[in-house]
Order: C-alpha cells, then structure tokens, then sequence
C-alpha cells in the first residue's frame, strides 16, 4: 500500500498577518514557547511558512518597504512541533534530533520571492559601506528555475532550502546567549567598523520586547512581558542550529540537532528559494514563502554520544548536517581570489573576513564589465549558488578567500579572452534593481582603481 500523504501540522493563510494565523508563529528562542504540533518518529509531515518578513516585502516596483522594514520583527517561524517516539514518549534532553528533509518548496500560488540589501542605517550588510542605499530584486519561479526583471541576462536552478531550522533552547542556554552576547555588544569594538573591514552595526541583537511574537504567549500578560524580556532573537546560528543559512540544506538532507527541552520543540522557517555561500547582502537570498515536508527520528542520548562541546558546558555543542544527493549541476566556474589586504592597502593578519570581502569585490568589479550595475551584481552573488571557501588560513599573513561562479548561468560568455571587452557605449542590462535613496551621511567606502 501506497503511504499515506504528508499531515500538515503547521499550516498557514498568507492573507493573514503572522499574528493572525491560527496555528501562533513565533520570531523569538524561548522554553517556554509551547507545541502547536506533536509528531511521531517516522511520521512524514508537513510544515508551511511564510517569508521571513510576515508579507512586509510585496512584489512591487519600489524598493522602500525593505527600507523601512522593521527588523525587531524577523524571523516568523512555524512551531514549535513536539517530537515524541513510536510509544509516546517525548524527546529529552541530551537526545539528538534527526531531521530529514523529503521534499519542499515554494507554497502554491505564491511562486515568487525577493532579494535585497538594507538601507545602511537599518541593517547594513556585508558591503555596506559600499552599497548604503535599500535595494530589491523580484525573482519568479519557473518550476527548478528563477529569472528577475531587475536583473536581466540570468536563470538559474534554486538550491531550496530552510534558512532557519532549530531547537529551543534551556533557560540556562537562553543565558548564556543573552550574557555572552550582551558583553560583545558592551565591551566590543566601538568604531562603525567591525572587524576592522566591516561596516555594520550592531555587534549583536539582544532581546527586545520590540515586534516580540511568541506563540500562545498572550501579549500584555506579565508572562508575555517576562519573557520578551528573555527570549533570544533569531538572527544568528547559535548551539540550537537556528539560523545557519546552509544553502545545501535541501532535499534529502538530514540534520542532527541536539535536545535541550522536552519534545525538543523543532522550528524553522526563513524559506529560501535559493542563496549564494555567505548571503552576503544580508537579505541576500531568494526569500520566498515555502514549506518542508520531513521526517524525525530521535537517537537517545545522542549528544554525549556524537557532539563534542565546544566550550566550557555540556550545552556548547554543536548541529552536525548530511547534505542531500539532490543540487544543480555545473560544470564550468570562474573564480575569484581574495586576500587579506582591505580596499586602503592595509595588511590584516590571516583574516577571512577581509579576504572574502576582497573575493566579492574582485568578482563584482569584473562582472560590471560585462554590463550589469554593481547593485545588480551584489545582489546576485547574494543569491544564486555560488561557492565560497576559505582556501587559505594558515600561510602568513595572508588569509586566502575564493568565490567560484557557475558560468552558465549568463546568457553571455564572460570568461577572459584574448580579445578585449568590448568599448565604447556598454550594452548596459536594464532595467536595474529597485533602489530607494541613502539618507545618512556615513562615509562610503571607494576602491580607487575600480571601475567607475
């Protein structure tokens, strides 16, 4: 007999708002966020998500709703799911979760996504200081396959996959977030500049009542406020998986998240229709509205059996993830280098941050050549299935970063060749992305000998 189709457990209506659905959304890490669904080992289910901005990006021509957006409100995940085994019995903690992801995509009749960078006084992002203004790609779905009209010239296959996957988290861990990371944020550099290179702000995302959704936690209850003031933002990959931005996450993946709470009490969301290594633009990917058919299994005991801490409790462990034998072909790659000198020519010791920053500009610069804006350019390698690596940290001083493109994805050859690109007027790719204009008066950062 034929096996029965997935049981939808998290189910959503995206003429609501995530605050309105039946089954509650939550955008906070938090024990005390209860089940909305149960499920058995084995059992395939099903599980549906908005985008990760509740419906707050609309498929228009202007791009001032990723402007304005309000960032306390993100992520909105589906869950938490209770998972329990073939007797009833719950998952405990120091068990390891195995999630297997069997199928997913976008949801029907919402087969678009978007692609972004925020406004630099809102966000920012990894090349920040060189590209301060909000800017948005639409990208529609043509079954395996996206192509954008602000970015003309592309199609690609999407690598679909979660953005954010996870347990919740002990209060004890909630602690050890909130503590670690407030000190970053107290005692941390002070400059504009992260990392010496990067320029975005804050250094962390501490917890804020602030656009808090927690389930069925009723808001105004001295509960509710109790526990905004707790739980933890998504924003960051942490012990519990979250938002680790795995583009190779997807069908046929399995993940090994580890159990702190009873039921483990999975979540995820932050869809992904596909996303380039890094999502450097920091709304970088193709975020689209999707679900996730998968199956569970629990291995008892599992984390003291297979995650090692890696720091100084028993809960600094750490996911383990099994890429899946499903992902697009490519043959053909160009890629660039980067190493660890920044735009002004100073050295940085063994420093992949600069190097990949140098990588990306490398290959931003030469892609503009062949007739796309930078903006165009930032956004698709914030994207489309790029490779990143770090090839390099251990020859001194220099750290060595690469980004490999897949070359097919052009409609135009744009390896080097003996003879020259052209000149004269370029054949400019129009139109370009959706830009709102840059208000602030940070300095903006200026390779002198990039091309203008």
């Amino acid at each position: 007999m034929a096996p029965a189709s997935p049981r939808v457990v998290v189910k959503v209506d995206l003429k609501k708002k995530p605050w309105q659905q039946n089954q509650p959304l939550h955008n906070r890490w938090h024990p005390e966020i209860q089940p909305v669904a149960e499920v058995k080992v084995g059992e395939l289910f099903r599980v549906e998500m908005v985008d990760w901005t509740g419906g707050a990006v609309k498929d228009d021509g202007s791009a001032d709703d990723i402007k304005s957006i309000d960032l306390s409100t993100v992520h909105y995940l589906s869950g938490p799911i209770k998972v329990v085994d073939e007797d009833g019995v719950a998952a405990k903690p120091g068990d390891l979760l195995v999630v297997e992801i069997c199928n997913l995509g976008p949801l029907p009749g919402d087969e678009w996504g978007f692609t972004g960078s925020f406004d630099r006084e809102n966000g920012g992002g990894f090349l920040t200081d060189h590209f301060p203004c909000a800017t948005k790609a639409i990208w529609y779905f043509e079954g395996i396959y996206a192509y954008s009209p602000q970015i003309p010239g592309v199609r690609f296959p999407g690598l679909t996959h979660p953005g954010i996957i996870g347990t919740a988290p002990t209060k004890e861990l909630l602690r050890i977030w909130n503590e670690r990371e407030r000190q970053l944020e107290e005692s941390g550099v002070k400059s504009l500049t992260l990392c010496e290179v990067v320029h975005q702000r804050p250094l962390a995302n501490l917890p804020t009542s602030k656009g808090c959704l927690l389930g069925n936690i009723e808001e105004g209850t001295v509960e509710w406020e109790r526990v905004a003031k707790e739980a933890a933002r998504t924003i960051p990959g942490r012990e519990n998986g979250g938002n680790c931005d795995i583009k190779n996450l997807s069908r046929g993946s399995k993940i090994y998240l580890p159990v702190f709470v009873e039921g483990a009490n999975l979540s995820t969301g932050d869809m992904h229709f596909s996303q380039g290594d890094g999502e450097i633009s920091f709304c970088g990917a193709i975020e689209m509205s999707g679900f996730l058919e998968l199956k569970c299994e629990i291995i008892r005991n599992g984390m003291q059996e297979y995650l090692t801490p890696m720091g100084p409790t028993p809960l600094h462990v750490n996911p383990i993830f099994e890429i899946g034998p499903v992902e697009p072909r490519f043959s053909e790659w160009l890629v660039f280098e980067g190493i660890s000198v920044d735009e002004s020519g100073r050295q940085h010791y063994l420093d992949a941050t600069v190097a990949y920053k140098r990588a990306v500009l490398n290959a931003i610069d030469y892609l503009f050549k062949f007739g796309y804006s930078k903006e165009q350019v930032y956004l698709l390698l914030s994207c489309f299935p790029c490779e990143g690596r770090i090839s390099g940290i251990v020859d001194s001083p220099n750290a060595v970063a690469t980004l490999a493109i897949p070359t097919a994805i052009f409609d135009q050859d744009i390896r080097p060749k003996t003879r020259n690109v052209p000149v004269g007027p370029r054949i400019l790719r129009k139109p370009d992305v959706l830009k709102s204009t840059y208000d602030g008066k940070l300095a903006i950062t200026k390779n002198p000998n990039s091309s203008s």
